[in-house]
This record gives structure tokens, sequence and C-alpha cells, in this order.
């Protein structure tokens, strides 16, 4: 292993690497949705919100986001939340006290380049004290989990669960997906529950 590798190991070990992306300045979280998205549609149009929250991307929105690489970029759905989601087998269960939540993610290579990362490095769900909960392995009953390693060229396709671990009291109210296993300088967030 080089040096480089050597730091960048020892910095994610440490949780400092996050905290240096995050602090570049350059980084933006969108809450805005895509003009029309499945939620949306069949509905009457709305006027415009004096609270923006009502403009926040919900469970159904789409939201593009871009990559750290120029024609790289993906357009991020979540498509259904459940929360408590269950475990597909009697082995793989949250530790005491917590309790599995299931986000179901629609990826669409809408970029240039091909896509090539796993989706579960960059998603998070937050509660409403502003806790952070990075997904976990497991898989759901809910349905087929998003692959760990995906490949898309453009135009490509993928739809899967990733599961996150969050205390059974924390009342979990959204959601973000980054590109580039969360080190992209775009976040898409959306408002659930």
């Amino acid at each position: 292993m080089n040096r480089a590798a050597k730091s960048v190991a020892a910095l994610l070990l440490a949780g400092l690497l996050p905290l240096t992306a995050a602090c570049n300045g350059d980084s933006d979280v969108t809450t805005t949705p895509n003009k029309k998205s499945d939620s949306q549609e069949g509905k009457p149009a709305e006027k415009p919100a004096e609270d923006t929250a009502k403009n926040d991307a919900k469970t159904g929105d789409t939201i593009t986001l871009k990559g750290m690489d120029d024609g790289s970029q993906l357009d991020v759905t979540v498509v259904k939340v459940v929360d408590p989601a269950k475990s597909s087998d009697e082995f793989t269960t949250p530790e005491s006290g917590n309790r599995f939540i299931g986000v179901q993610f629609k990826l669409v290579n809408s970029g240039t380049k091909a896509y090539n990362d796993s989706p579960s490095n960059g998603a998070q769900v937050a509660d409403k004290d502003g806790q952070q909960f990075d997904a976990t392995f497991g898989d759901i009953t809910a349905g087929p989990s998003m692959s760990s390693s995906v490949k898309l060229a453009p135009g490509g396709k993928a739809l899967g669960w990733i599961v996150f671990e969050a205390p059974t009291k924390s009342k979990v109210t959204q959601v973000q997906f980054a590109m580039d296993s969360g080190f992209s300088d775009q976040t898409g967030q959306w408002s659930i529950g």
C-alpha cells in the first residue's frame, strides 16, 4: 500500500475524511425535486408555497445529482420507505433498542459517463434531532437489496433497498444521498415520515 492509500485509510478509520470533505465549503444540499416526478403526477398544480419545506423533495420525488467527474450524473428517486423494516432472516437483527429502516432507491444514469459505485456508501437517514445514521448490511422482507457494486452505462437503471439502523425512539425525517460514495459536492435530501 502506498503512502497516499495509507493516509486515506488512516483518515477513514479515524472518521476524519468525511469531516474534511464536508468542510471544503463547496458542498451543497439539494432539496428541490425535478419539475415533474411520480409523486406529483395527477395532482393539481399547487400555488407557490411561502414555506420552503412544502417544496422539499419527498418520497416518490426525483433529484438530479452531479458527481465529481464531468459527465457523471444520476437521477435519484426515493421510491418507498419502510419504518420499521423486518429482517428477511432470523440471524440479522438490529442491536437492542434499535430498528431497521428500509429505503428503496431508483438510480438512473442521466450522465454521459458510466456510473460505478457502492450506493449505500453515499446514503444516510437523519432524525428530527439531527442525528445521522449510515447504511448497514442486511436484507429486509420489503424486497431485494441494492447491489453493493452498481455499474450503469449512460441510460442504465438500478433499483433496490438500502437498510439503515437507528434507535427505536428516533423519529427519522430525512433521507440523503450523494454520488462518489458520499464524497461528491452535491447531496440530495428528501423529507420523509
